[in-house]
């Protein structure tokens, strides 16, 4: 049955609002709200059960609460992946595209993230035998889900993607730094500590530990020569990490500023005739989700607009 944009069938509406209240609640939304509070509680308690299962002693006292948590959570969040499935058919309007909204969430990362939240349950059903230890550490996966109300993870790949030239000249640098700071001290160590630089891969753990100023102490110099490498190396790594913080915050800063701007130029376009259709509404409310803005700053942001059209 052809969903109408002026007559929306109840299917459909019921389509809509289910995906509604499943996608990130606005301040006006209740039902969507309680629904993130919901999955939200119940994935941190899952992080907890996997966590407390690892403690032998509340593993023996409390083992079959535990599994019943998970068969209840399992299927909690299987249902949940079939309704966001089924109700994502009414993200872009009407019967006809369907099957785009759904293909679309089931190969975004929050698709997938949802997928292998139940997926390590019914793996152990498919491949019997396979490490029960793996599948049960597996199921931290579940953690990710909480990116349904936190955009942190996108965010962070977007700016490292748009700085990627800068990150990656970075990374090789550091590659360099790691390469020539092992093959000197093996060199320069190998002959005083055979057990600990006996080659160049053994030392360039050494180098790894250094060059990200961790530096657990395990491995360290004897020589003169090798204690000059190692001040050296330390020195690099500082200078490493600084620069591979600043470019990750400029890219932060910068593609927030880009989206303020794409948000402000579509609301200019929007409200150059005096009135915002509900086409032109439903277009900044989707920008306002993808970009992570809040109702404050869209506030701010259409008054400065106004204040400009007005003059």
């Amino acid at each position: 049955m052809q969903a109408s944009t002026d007559n929306p069938s109840l299917y459909f509406r019921v389509q809509k609002r289910t995906m509604e209240i499943l996608d990130k609640g606005e301040h006006d939304d209740k039902a969507s709200l309680w629904c993130d509070f919901v999955i939200t509680t119940l994935v941190l308690l899952n992080i907890a059960a996997v966590i407390l299962e690892s403690v032998n002693s509340i593993d023996l006292a409390y083992g079959p609460f535990f599994d019943l948590f998970e068969l209840l959570s399992v299927a909690f969040f299987s249902v949940e992946f079939v309704v966001r499935i089924w109700s994502n058919a009414a993200r872009y309007g009407g019967s006809g595209s369907a099957w785009m909204g759904r293909r679309k969430y089931m190969f975004s990362f929050h698709g997938m993230i949802d997928l292998l939240a139940i997926a390590p349950y019914y793996m152990q059903w498919f491949v019997p035998g396979y490490d029960l230890r793996v599948l049960r550490v597996l199921r931290l996966i579940r953690v990710f889900k909480l990116s349904h109300y936190s955009s942190a993870i996108e965010d962070l790949i977007s700016a490292i993607k748009s700085e990627a030239r800068a990150f990656y000249a970075t990374l090789y640098i550091l590659l360099i730094a790691i390469l020539l700071s092992s093959s000197l001290m093996y060199f320069a160590e190998t002959e005083s500590q055979p057990e600990k630089f006996a080659s160049i891969p053994d030392a360039i753990y050494w180098a790894i530990i250094t060059l990200t100023t961790v530096g657990y102490g395990d491995v360290s110099p004897n020589t003169w020569m090798g204690k000059v490498i190692s001040v050296i190396t330390a020195f690099l790594g500082v200078c490493t990490v600084a620069m591979l913080t600043g470019i990750v915050a400029s890219a932060f800063s910068n593609q927030l500023a880009r989206r303020r701007v794409i948000f402000e130029n579509q609301l200019r376009i929007a409200m150059e005739d005096g009135e915002i259709s509900d086409n032109e509404q439903f277009h900044l409310e989707s920008l306002k989700e993808e970009f992570n803005l809040s109702d404050e700053q869209v506030e701010a942001l259409m008054a400065k607009v106004g204040k400009e059209l007005n003059k």
